[in-house]
């Protein structure tokens, strides 16, 4: 149980691992658990790379998840609870080392936590294809909420669409945007430096000053009510406004008053724990998980991954890279050694 977790130490080979733990607020440690035995359908999987998810993770590490969604907000191979001791993370790039005969070898990715090697059952993990380099498989899940998101939204060519807010989910949304033929799509973030994502991916890109209005469809992913003020502001008529953010604790203000009405806008919620209901019908949770996978084979989604952090050190350094205002996007954790 997470309340006898053991201070790091050298693993056995065998029964025992790794794994980041979230033990009180900004702090987190490396810890021993113990592997379960592999059943049939179970694969070992040694982790080559983990990503970290900063809106969610940034959440868990200041223990602001809050009580009525701390059952919800389970990853699933999460141990401990809310808010501490917990492990949690769901970006997980490994090779199978043991399992079924078929899986031998094979590079997947997994909804586990950041951990050094970890039992999974086969169907759990999703293949990494040859044209995605393991590195970038670590976006997979983001990608799910991006995609998940445009199916919310109901995105079509030639649509004027707008997301409010450049961190890791809007440059995803924005970039399946920008793949819709005759879709004019455009970035609107505080930060001046989104702009070189925006031109590197192939979008447009405004300040919140100068934010398009009359858009068909609008993204919202600052998790913040400034942001979502400036959503609201530049949808059209009848446009629908696709929320993306997680505030976590606490009530956020929004500009329900003016023309809201009388434009009638439609605000709407999108988040990833379930299908789309516009697509609910055909599509499992597995079909997803690898579409999103094969989109990721264009080489210029490297640039959203902007840090790189050995896992040894990732106890150490990772209460920073969440700080609110520090400066990336998302962080490759490194399970192997780098000469």
């Amino acid at each position: 149980m997470a309340r006898e977790l053991k201070p790091a130490t050298p693993t056995d080979a065998r029964t025992k691992a790794l794994a980041l733990w979230y033990t009180a607020p900004r702090e987190c440690n490396l810890n021993e658990v113990a592997l379960p035995a592999l059943g049939p359908d179970d694969c070992l999987v040694t982790t080559l790379w983990s990503g970290v998810s900063r809106g969610t993770e940034r959440l868990v590490c200041e223990g602001r998840v809050p009580c009525s969604e701390h059952e919800r907000m389970r990853a699933p191979f999460q141990q401990g609870d809310f808010p501490f001791p917990v492990k949690y993370g769901y970006c997980a790039v490994g090779r199978i080392d043991a399992g079924p005969q078929d899986t031998l070898g094979r590079i997947v990715f997994c909804l586990h936590p950041h951990q050094d090697r970890f039992v999974a059952p086969r169907g759990s993990l999703v293949p990494v294809p040859d044209g995605v380099p393991a590195r970038r498989a670590i976006l997979a899940a983001n990608m799910e909420t991006a995609l998940n998101a445009h199916w919310d939204a109901g995105s079509g060519p030639a649509d004027r669409i707008v997301i409010v807010g450049g961190g890791l989910i809007g440059l995803l949304v924005a970039w399946l945007a920008a793949r819709l033929p005759g879709a004019e799509v455009t970035l609107v973030d505080v930060e001046p430096g989104r702009a070189a994502f925006a031109a590197k991916l192939g979008f447009g890109f405004a300040l919140p000053d100068a934010a398009p209005r009359d858009a068909d469809i609008v993204f919202h992913a600052s998790a913040t009510a400034a942001g979502l003020a400036t959503a609201i502001a530049a949808a059209g008529t009848e446009a629908r406004i696709i929320e993306l953010s997680w505030y976590g604790e606490g009530a956020v203000p929004a500009s329900l008053g003016g023309a809201f009405h009388a434009r009638r806008l439609q605000l709407i919620s999108s988040q990833v724990g379930l299908v789309s209901a516009a697509r609910r019908v055909r599509w499992s949770y597995a079909r997803r998980a690898e579409a999103a996978m094969a989109l990721l084979a264009d080489d210029r989604l490297d640039a959203l991954i902007t840090d790189e952090i050995a896992f040894g050190d990732l106890a150490r350094r990772l209460p920073g890279l969440l700080a609110p205002g520090a400066a990336g996007l998302t962080a490759a954790i490194c399970y192997e050694t780098r000469s």
